[in-house]
């Protein structure tokens, strides 16, 4: 039931003081190793010894991106690299990448992560496992190879791209169990119709996926299109990689962190004051146990809120909800705070469109304005304009009611939109 029943299941009382010592080791260390963090420290006025309760982790200094770029590629390495066995890095696509070093030590901790991730999703030892992140530089593809190898399950190192050939190894291999970023499940269902690929007759029964922000209704959709069970896979480069949380059995809009390796907090992304457990701002991140980078309060941007209840798995990992929106994503239309998540919800929600959209973010005089180019179905669009026009504003009045702003919706041919083997670009935002 468990890959890790002592963490896992572990009380309140002992998460806390396992959590408080690894804490203060983590402080002495980087207060030792890295002049970035001795000097922000001494700034404050802070030595490790200071580190009294878990109450403390408040005093300590945040670390934002710019910290990780200005440092580029190893101002933040606390060990000499002969003791460095692996780096990823970021794609880097608004400036320099975001470089992560890893030990030996840290990349066992983080196979155990991913071990617990898709040990929750049922993984077993007698499942075949398609991979189809990208491997290289993204942490991705190698964390899910690592983490399916401490299972014990077979895996199948596709990566990502040549979406006709992932689905003959599916057919021929057999797959159980399939991990990529949500929109590439898409583009697999898509390419599997086009086959004339049943997937209900394939032996495929599990999705675990991540990388980029998901909706309920997208996990509903590739369900539906995969006949799966659909799993989410949360992390980021910056503290590990895939395997910092994950869901479970019972995905009731939560993720279960590991918080005996990572410690959570949410904060106002204004003020910067910690908020009370239940509440949502943005979620903060201290690594409590890597060796080579472990960051003090890393602000991930993501919006999100904490609670702590036993799940009906069993699991007492304190549960972060599925990330709403990223605070540096959020679009502010005729004063109204928009996230892409939104969009995606309620589109997702109607009839006679495909999920494959591109949210377009222009200028109009002062005003900001949003377009939604989103793909039409065969028959809608084949039913020609006054069709499509029905169909563009029923959803314009249904985004204007529950959103409260005017988006214009284009209906476009099926099969316009840019298909992703990755990251899907979702935002194209023209006022830069």
């Amino acid at each position: 039931m468990y890959w890790d029943e002592k963490f896992e299941t572990m009380s309140l009382d002992a998460m806390q003081d396992f959590q408080l010592k690894k804490l203060r080791q983590t402080v002495a260390w980087v207060y030792e190793k890295v002049p970035f963090y001795k000097i922000k420290l001494d700034e404050l006025g802070i030595k490790p010894a200071d580190i009294k309760g878990l109450m403390d982790l408040a005093r300590l200094p945040f670390t934002v991106k710019t910290d990780l770029r200005d440092n580029y590629p190893f101002g933040l390495c606390a060990v000499p690299m002969p003791d460095v066995v692996r780096i990823h890095a970021s794609s880097g696509t608004t400036g320099k990448p975001i470089t992560g070093p890893y030990t030996a030590d840290d990349l066992d901790q983080w196979a155990d992560c991913m071990a617990r991730t898709l040990f929750a999703a049922g993984v077993r030892d007698n499942d075949i496992l398609q991979n189809s992140y990208g491997m290289g530089l993204f942490t991705g593809g190698l964390g899910f190879h690592q983490g399916a190898g401490k299972v014990g399950a077979t895996v199948i190192p596709t990566s990502s791209g040549q979406t006709e050939r992932q689905i003959t190894i599916m057919q021929d291999f057999g797959t159980t169990v399939l991990c990529c970023t949500p929109s590439y499940a898409l583009t697999m269902a898509e390419k599997g119709l086009q086959m004339g690929v049943n997937f209900k007759n394939l032996r495929l029964r599990i999705g675990i996926f991540g990388a980029e922000p998901w909706t309920r209704e997208m996990r509903k959709e590739i369900e539906d299109r995969l006949s799966i069970k659909a799993h989410e896979a949360y992390g980021l480069t910056e503290l590990m990689g895939p395997g910092v949380a994950f869901d479970c059995r019972a995905q009731d809009g939560f993720l279960h962190i590991n918080e005996d390796h990572i410690l959570a907090e949410i904060i106002d992304p204004v003020t910067g004051d910690v908020l009370p457990q239940g509440t949502k701002g943005e979620l903060v991140f201290t690594a409590i146990q890597r060796r080579a980078m472990p960051l003090l309060r890393y602000r991930t941007r993501d919006i999100t809120l904490l609670k702590r209840e036993k799940c009906e798995c069993g699991r007492t990992l304190i549960k972060m909800e599925k990330v709403y929106g990223r605070s540096d994503d959020m679009l502010i239309i005729s004063g109204v705070n928009v996230f892409p998540s939104q969009i995606e919800s309620l589109l997702l929600d109607q009839k006679g469109i495909e999920p494959q959209y591109v949210i377009i973010v222009r200028k109009k005089g002062y005003l900001d304005t949003l377009e939604v180019n989103v793909e039409a179905k065969a028959d809608i669009y084949q039913a020609g304009a006054e069709k499509i026009k029905e169909v563009e504003q029923n959803i314009e009045s249904h985004m204007r009611g529950l959103i409260g702003i005017g988006i214009k919706i284009r209906l476009v041919p099926p099969g316009t939109i840019t298909r992703s083997e990755g990251k899907a670009k979702r935002v194209i935002d023209e006022r830069k």
